[in-house]
C-alpha cells in the first residue's frame, strides 16, 4: 500500500517546515534551527538512511502484496483494511447466521421420512424419492445420467436432470415479478402482460436489489416452477410413468394401507383416512414435504463459505480470487443471479435469486426424447408445464438453481448435458464469444447455434446479462486460470466441512 511521506527523506525546496525564509536555493532547516542537510550528512545520517531503505522496502513489499492479491487493486485503494482481511482468506465483516433450529420429528415429519426411502411405492418396488434424490449427493443425482430411468421395469428414461432438494424450505411461489401483496388480484396472464411492456435492468453482482423487482418469472419447484409446494412437487415423480410409476390414486393408496408404517396413518387422521384413497395419498406427500422442512440435512448450512460468512474458516487464496471473479461484472458476474449474500436479518444466503433465465445450452443427444427432432423441451412453456403455453416470450427460460453443493453433482443444466464444472464455465465463456467451441455443427458443415430452442424463440435468450453481453470475437470474459479459481470457491460451497479446532 502507499505510504504518505518519508521522514528520512530531504523535503523539496520551499516547502515551510519551520520558520524563516525558504526561498529557492536556502538551507532547509528544521524549526529547532537544525540544518536537515546537516542531519542526513552528520553523524546521525545512518539511522534515518536505514528508516529511509526500510520504508521503501515496505513500500515495495505492499506494491507486491498488491499486485499479488487476489483482490482488485482498485478495491485496495478505496478499502485498505478490507482488502488486506480479504486477501488473507478472512471475512472482512462477519455476521452470526441464523440457522433452522434443529428439533425432533413430528409424527408427521416421521411418517414422510418413511414414504420418502419406501421402494414399495414404485411399480418396479426399486425406486423411492431417496434412488433420485440420494441424501449421499446432496440429495440430487446419484449418478452422472443426463436423466434418471423409471417404470416397472427402470427402463423408461426420463426428459430432465433430477434437480436437488435441498434449500427448498423457503422457496416462493411462482409469479411473475417479485411478490405484490398490493396486487393480489393480478393473475399470471395479467403479470406476463405486464412484464413485457416492462423496462428489464441488467443483472450484475454489485446490483441485484434492482434486478429483485425485474418484472420476471421466479419461484415455484421443478425447472419449470409449475409445482408451488413441497407436497404438490412430491405427486409428480410418486405418479410419472418415467420416474416411480405409481399409476394410480388408489393403487399407492392400497400400498400405504398395507405399508409397515400404516399405523401412523391411524394415529394422524383416524380410521377414516384408510376409506379416502385421494385424502389419504394427499396427506402422505404433506408427510413428505414435511419431512423435507424439518430434517436439517436438507438445509443445514455447514459449508466452508457459511463459516467463512461467520469468520470461524479462512478461504485460500484461490479461493479468495474465485470468489472475487464471482462476484465481478467484468468477469464472471455469477453473483448477479447467485446471490451470494446473507439477508438483512442474518439469513443464509441461498445462491439463487429464484428467477428464470434462457440461456440456450446445446442440446443433448443423450436424452431419449430428443431423437425425434421435432421436439423440443420449451421450459415455461411446456410441454410438461401447460398453464404458460400461450405466454411465448418465456419458451426456453428454466428456474436459477442453487449453487450450494454444486460440486457434488454430476450432471448440470435442465437437459444434463454438462457433467462437470469446467464444462459449465467453458460454455459461460465461450457461448458468445467462441460459439464453435460449445455448439455443435449440422450435415451442411454451418454451426447450429442455439440448436435447443426453435428459432421463433431466440429473442428469449438471455444476450444481455455478464458474460453474455459480449460479442463474436470478443475476448472471454476468464482466463483458464479464472475458471479454475472459481470452481474452487464453488467447492467451498459443500455442506460439512470441518472446522479445525478452536472454533
Amino acid at each position: 500500500m502507499s505510504r504518505s511521506g518519508n521522514p528520512g527523506a530531504e523535503p523539496r525546496r520551499g516547502s515551510a517546515l519551520g520558520p524563516g525564509s525558504r526561498g529557492p536555493g536556502a538551507s532547509l532547516r528544521r524549526a529547532d534551527g537544525k540544518s536537515f542537510t546537516a542531519l542526513v550528512r552528520g553523524p546521525g545520517r545512518w539511522p534515518l538512511i536505514g528508516a529511509g531503505l526500510v520504508l521503501v522496502l515496505l513500500i515495495i513489499a505492499g506494491a507486491f502484496t498488491v499486485m499479488e492479491s487476489p483482490v482488485p487493486a482498485d478495491q485496495w485503494l478505496h478499502q485498505p483494511v478490507a482488502s488486506y482481511l480479504l486477501s488473507e482468506g478472512i471475512n472482512p465483516n462477519p455476521v452470526q447466521l441464523m440457522r433452522p433450529p434443529a428439533l425432533p420429528f413430528s409424527t408427521m415429519a416421521t411418517l414422510g421420512q418413511r414414504i420418502f426411502f419406501d421402494t414399495n411405492l414404485s411399480s418396479s418396488g426399486r425406486l423411492s424419492c431417496a434412488s433420485c434424490h440420494d441424501p449421499a449427493r446432496a440429495y440430487g443425482p446419484p449418478n452422472n445420467l443426463p436423466a434418471m430411468f423409471g417404470g416397472p421395469d427402470l427402463t423408461r428414461q426420463g426428459v430432465r436432470a433430477v434437480p436437488s432438494l435441498m434449500y427448498l424450505e423457503t422457496q416462493p411461489n411462482f409469479s411473475i415479478g417479485p411478490d405484490d401483496p398490493t396486487n393480489e388480484t393480478v393473475n399470471l396472464t395479467q403479470a406476463a402482460a405486464n412484464g413485457q411492456n416492462a423496462a428489464r435492468t441488467q443483472k450484475t453482482a454489485q446490483d441485484t436489489a434492482a434486478t429483485a423487482a425485474n418484472l420476471v418469472p421466479q419461484g415455484g419447484l421443478f425447472w419449470d416452477g409449475r409445482a408451488d409446494t413441497l407436497q404438490s412437487q412430491a405427486f409428480f415423480p410418486l405418479l410419472s410413468p418415467f420416474e416411480m410409476d405409481g399409476g394410480s390414486i388408489d393403487a399407492v393408496a392400497a400400498k400405504l394401507r398395507r405399508a409397515s408404517y400404516a399405523t401412523f396413518f391411524n394415529q394422524l387422521f383416524g380410521p377414516s383416512i384408510f376409506a379416502n384413497p385421494r385424502l389419504m395419498v394427499s396427506e402422505a406427500m404433506f408427510a413428505v414435504a414435511r419431512y423435507e422442512i424439518e430434517d436439517p440435512a436438507f438445509h443445514p448450512y455447514t459449508s466452508k463459505y457459511d463459516y467463512w460468512l461467520e469468520g470461524k474458516a479462512r478461504l485460500t487464496p484461490t479461493e479468495v480470487h474465485g470468489y472475487v471473479l464471482f462476484n465481478d461484472p467484468a468477469k464472471a458476474d455469477c453473483g448477479g443471479c447467485h446471490l451470494d449474500q446473507p439477508t438483512p436479518d442474518n439469513l443464509p444466503p441461498l445462491f439463487t435469486d429464484h428467477q428464470f433465465e434462457a440461456l440456450a445450452v446445446p442440446r443433448n443427444p443423450a436424452l431419449a426424447v430428443n431423437r425425434n427432432p421435432a421436439y423440443f423441451d420449451l421450459g415455461i412453456c411446456g410441454p410438461y408445464r401447460t398453464d404458460m403455453a400461450s405466454q411465448t416470450q418465456y419458451c426456453g427460460l428454466y428456474l436459477t438453481p442453487t449453487l450450494r453443493n454444486v460440486a457434488t453433482r454430476h450432471v448440470f443444466f435442465h437437459n444434463g448435458i454438462y457433467h462437470n464444472l469446467q464444462q459449465v464455465m467453458d460454455f459461460y465463456d465461450f457461448r458468445d464469444v467462441d460459439p464453435a467451441k460449445i455448439y455443435p455443427r449440422g450435415p451442411d458443415g454451418k454451426m447450429e447455434k442455439y440448436n435447443d430452442i426453435p428459432a421463433r424463440y431466440w429473442a428469449n435468450v438471455d444476450i444481455i446479462d455478464p458474460p453474455f453481453d459480449r460479442k463474436l470475437g470478443d475476448k472471454p470474459a476468464m482466463s483458464a486460470t479464472d475458471e479454475k479459481d472459481i470452481i474452487a470457491f464453488l467447492q467451498t460451497l459443500t455442506d460439512g466441512y470441518q472446522l479445525r479446532a478452536g472454533h
